[in-house]
């Protein structure tokens, strides 16, 4: 039996990592279109875009561990075609066939049209390690850098570059940065946070075009001011990479359709992590996250093994901006209001649809997140109460 991975990310070394693990004996490719082992991507835009963190630090598991582990390491591999009929991948210089095919091809980053100056030199996204290692040489002190996109890749480029020295501006289109994502409160913070260094942040603000000869040296923005900018960085969303799932037929729902079990509309193929989305009460979703690549995967390996098993999602996130690290368990669709817990150096905003406790996003206060986190697991609620009263132990909050 072959079971062949296409995407080598953190879904994909996960999966392989998970078939070993688990015992199967049978033939395992992972493919990948980077020349690297597979890496994780969260300290791209923090650790290793400072200079904290060496390429080898970055490597999910050692190379060797692939060979060790029988695991066949495609890399610098485009996957050209599927063919669900056949059970066979093509790739550049070769057919192979597959037995059971898991597709963990993650998600691409939605660039700027050219028509607005989005293939200058100099503009760049946060997705991989040879984006961030292309726009590493612009990080000087004094440079200049625009940053389109108030979600939290952006936020978290601009947290790096005001550390080391830039002029950072950043435009945000809608009314305020992380309007997606989270409550007005969260943005407060935020904002407060990146202004306090330094950060230009102007909301209801878009780009209008970038300027520039070859290279981009300018940005109009929609309000008719102009900038003079070294170099731009794009955190504007990002998709679902489905390209070959779609050609290939798969039924598509915001990525990749899969059933509880992973399995997509075709019985050979499985899909995994950033680009699956997936039943979770009641409705259907895609979760770009790491716990999700990974424990995805993982249960879709086991599935493959004949384990029958469904996947539970535990939605939870994080993101690190100067010294402050916010987790974020649960997610706050549907919310109604926001309750906010502040004991001066740890702040956390728990969101409710009416008595209910949807998510909580907790800011340097691990022992929030952990509560909120394992009561939303549970399925329980928190009282407004207790939450808003940082003289209150928030222990009490699981033993009610």
């Amino acid at each position: 039996m072959h079971v062949i991975v296409i995407g080598a990310g953190q879904a994909g070394s996960s999966c392989v990592a998970k078939l070993r693990n688990a015992g199967f004996e049978g033939q395992v490719t992972l493919i990948g279109a980077e020349s690297v082992p597979p890496y994780q991507r969260p300290p791209l835009s923090k650790a290793y875009l400072m200079g904290d963190m060496a390429l080898e630090r970055l490597f999910l598991r050692p190379e060797s561990f692939y060979s060790e582990n029988d695991i066949t390491l495609r890399m610098g591999t485009r996957v050209e075609a599927i063919d669900p009929a056949a059970q066979t991948v093509t790739v550049s210089d070769d057919v192979l066939h597959y037995d059971e095919l898991v597709l963990t091809t993650g998600s691409a980053p939605r660039r700027l049209p050219a028509a607005i100056g989005g293939t200058l030199d100099g503009v760049f996204t946060v997705r991989d390690l040879l984006d961030v290692d292309s726009m590493a040489q612009h990080f000087t002190k004094g440079a200049r850098v625009l940053i389109v996109g108030g979600g939290y890749i952006g936020l978290e480029a601009a947290a790096v570059a005001s550390k080391l020295g830039l002029q950072v501006t950043l435009v945000e289109m809608a009314d305020r940065i992380l309007q997606r994502v989270a409550s007005p409160e969260t943005s407060d913070y935020f904002r407060s946070l990146h202004t306090g260094h330094g950060v230009d942040i102007r909301e209801s603000v878009g780009l209008d075009r970038l300027l520039g000869e070859g290279s981009v040296s300018g940005a109009l923005l929609t309000d008719g001011s102009e900038l003079e900018v070294d170099f731009v960085i794009v955190g504007v969303g990002i998709a679902p990479a489905s390209t070959l799932a779609e050609a290939a037929g798969l039924t598509m729902d915001n990525g990749i359709m899969v059933d509880t079990h992973g399995r997509t509309s075709d019985p050979h193929i499985w899909a995994a992590g950033d680009c699956a989305s997936f039943p979770y009460r009641g409705v259907r979703i895609r979760l770009e996250s790491v716990p999700n690549a990974i424990d995805q995967a993982e249960v879709v390996a086991e599935n493959i093994m004949g384990a029958d098993k469904e996947y539970g999602a535990k939605p939870w996130f994080w993101s690190d901006q100067y010294d402050v690290k916010l987790q974020i368990a649960g997610l706050n669709v549907g919310y109604d209001r926001v309750v906010t817990r502040d004991s001066g150096a740890a702040i956390s905003f728990w969101y409710y649809l009416g008595n209910q406790l949807l998510a909580v996003d907790a800011a340097n206060d691990p022992r929030a997140y952990m509560i909120g986190k394992r009561l939303i697991e549970a399925g329980r609620t928190a009282d407004p109460d207790v939450v808003s009263d940082p003289s209150v132990d928030l222990k009490s909050l699981l033993q009610a």
